[in-house]
Order: structure tokens, then C-alpha cells, then sequence
């Protein structure tokens, strides 16, 4: 049966693993948490669209990082909400949407590690070369560092999942939290060499030039803080290169503790919650990370929250 080609075109999906007793915990704690990566990342976004005094490279920068968060939570989670009090031997997905899901939540991981890249890109022109960053760091640069962000994402991951959309099926169920393409090529029965070769290469690449990039600029940065007498600009770049390694730390490991425990089997569990994760806790952290670090972002919670409590004591 394993070697029978198949053309079902509704697989069972095996969704996220919870006991009947957990599931509206699991549910409330999942909405709760997808609700403020919308409201916080959309409002970042909203923000800097609206304040002219973050028309800058840095603000408008991290406005892919909002977007990409978005995307990002928005492919994993409502579909993971729509299954949690579905029975897991209930729980099917159309095959299309399945490699859509798939390719949606790879661009979303490449994107992260170029939108980064960029991002520390702008802050080594702005540190180590600060008279020239106006010059360098143009409106049109900027749109060329964005589009180069999500294009090279997209191409890169239009052919790894290409090359798994184009193996026959003989298995028609994904045992993962959501389709991604391992979750495709798995599906069939045929040699899937060149899938694990491109994989691998696409991987380490990708991995290695965002490490590598964000590691030499940095050091650059750290030579320039270190042979400079000028407190401000050390306190400065301090302040927005910690808020930067912040989220690469926080994105790199969650990408790292999913690829170790690819090598242990008897923890696939862990694994498959580590996925979830991946698309859950750095969209969470990256505007509260980011957004108190911008000043007017700090004072526009502040006055918020001033108004709220001033409404309460009225009312009482």
C-alpha cells in the first residue's frame, strides 16, 4: 500500500494535540495571544504611518517586521484555533490549502532572518558611518532593502516547495501541527533526494548569511563604541543595537530548537510545539521589544492608560 500512488486531494491534518479538558484553555490562551500580535504589530505599523517623526529608515524598517509577524501568525493560528475542538481523527485540509499554508509559513521564516539582516545593515551605516547615512539610507534604498527582503524569501521558498508539489502521493496524512514542506514531501513514496539536498542548502545559506551578516556587523559596531570617546553616540547605539540583537536572539533560537529536535524522534512532540511556537512568541515580543524602545510609542501608552484611569475615577 505504501508504494500506491494516490490522488486524494483532502489530507487529515493532525493540527495541535490537546485533551478535551485542555482545549478551551488552550483555545482562550491561543485567541488572547493571536488578538495581541494584531492590535500591537498593526498598531506599530498604524503608528509610524501616521507620525512623521518616524519616517526614518530604523521605524520604517521594522514595519516589514510587524508585517512579516503578522503574516506569520495569521497562516498558523486561526487554523490551529479552528481545529481545537475538532476530534484530531476529524481534523482534514484540502491539499491546496495545505502547500499554501506550507509556503506562506517558510516565506514567513526567510523573510525573518532578511528583514533582520537589513535592519542591522541600518545600523551599521548609522553607527560607523553616521555623516553618510542620510545619503546612503534614502527613501529608495529603503524600498529596495524591503522588497529584497520578502523577494529573495519568495523565490528561494517557491522553489523548495515546488520541488515537493511536484512528487506523487502515496500518504495522505500530515502528522504536524500545520503543513510546511517537510510535511509535503513526506506525503510521498518517491526518492526525495534533491528535496533534502536543496532543503539543506537552502538552510544552511540562509542561516549562515544571517548569522555571519549580523555577526561581522556587530563586531564592526563594537570597534567603532570601543575607539570612540563620544558617550552619547555609545549610550545611542547601545540602546537601538540591543533592541535589535533582542529579537535575532529571540527569533534565531526559536528557529534552532526546532531544527535540534529534528535530529531526536521521540520528541516529536516537543518539536511540534516548538513550530507553534516559532510563529507565536517572537510576533508577541517584537513590538513590546521594539515599540517601548521608540520614545512617542512609550508616550502614547502612557497617555493612554493616563486617560483610562482618569475615566475609572470619574465613573466612581
Amino acid at each position: 500500500m505504501e508504494n500506491i500512488t494516490v490522488n486524494i486531494d483532502i489530507l487529515k491534518l493532525e493540527g495541535l494535540k490537546v485533551t478535551p479538558q485542555s482545549s478551551i484553555p488552550a483555545f482562550i490562551l491561543l485567541l488572547l495571544i493571536y488578538v495581541f500580535i494584531m492590535v500591537s504589530n498593526v498598531g506599530l505599523v498604524v503608528l509610524t504611518s501616521m507620525e512623521r517623526s518616524l519616517h526614518q529608515p530604523m521605524y520604517l524598517l521594522f514595519c516589514n517586521m510587524s508585517i512579516n509577524d503578522v503574516f506569520g501568525a495569521t497562516v498558523i493560528i486561526p487554523r490551529l484555533l479552528s481545529d481545537v475542538f475538532i476530534p484530531i481523527t476529524d481534523r482534514y485540509i484540502n491539499y491546496i490549502d495545505c502547500v499554501v499554508q506550507a509556503f506562506c509559513a517558510h516565506v514567513y521564516a526567510g523573510t525573518t532572518h532578511t528583514v533582520l539582516m537589513i535592519m542591522a545593515f541600518d545600523r551599521y551605516v548609522a553607527i560607523c558611518n553616521p555623516m553618510r547615512y542620510a545619503t546612503i539610507m534614502t527613501n529608495r534604498m529603503v524600498v529596495n532593502l524591503s522588497l529584497s527582503a520578502w523577494g529573495v524569501a519568495f523565490l528561494q521558498v517557491v522553489i523548495l516547495i515546488g520541488l515537493s508539489v511536484r512528487l506523487s502521493r502515496c500518504r495522505w496524512i500530515v502528522f504536524n501541527p500545520f503543513c510546511d514542506n517537510a510535511s509535503l514531501f513526506k506525503l510521498s513514496c518517491e526518492s526525495v533526494i534533491i528535496n533534502n539536498i536543496y532543503g539543506l542548502t537552502y538552510t544552511v545559506i540562509l542561516l549562515s548569511s544571517s548569522l555571519g551578516s549580523v555577526t561581522l556587523t556587530y563586531l564592526r559596531i563594537a570597534m567603532v563604541c570601543l575607539s570612540s570617546r563620544n558617550n552619547v553616540l555609545n549610550s545611542r547605539a547601545l540602546q537601538t543595537c540591543a533592541t535589535h540583537l533582542s529579537l535575532y536572539v529571540i527569533m534565531f533560537v526559536s528557529g534552532a530548537i526546532i531544527i535540534f529536535l529534528h535530529r531526536f524522534p521521540d520528541l516529536s512532540d516537543y518539536r511540534k510545539l516548538a513550530s507553534i511556537m516559532f510563529h507565536v512568541v517572537p510576533p508577541a515580543l517584537n513590538p513590546i521589544i521594539y515599540g517601548l524602545q521608540i520614545k512617542i510609542v512609550r508616550q502614547k501608552i502612557f497617555i493612554m492608560f493616563s486617560r483610562n484611569a482618569t475615566i475609572m475615577r470619574e465613573v466612581k
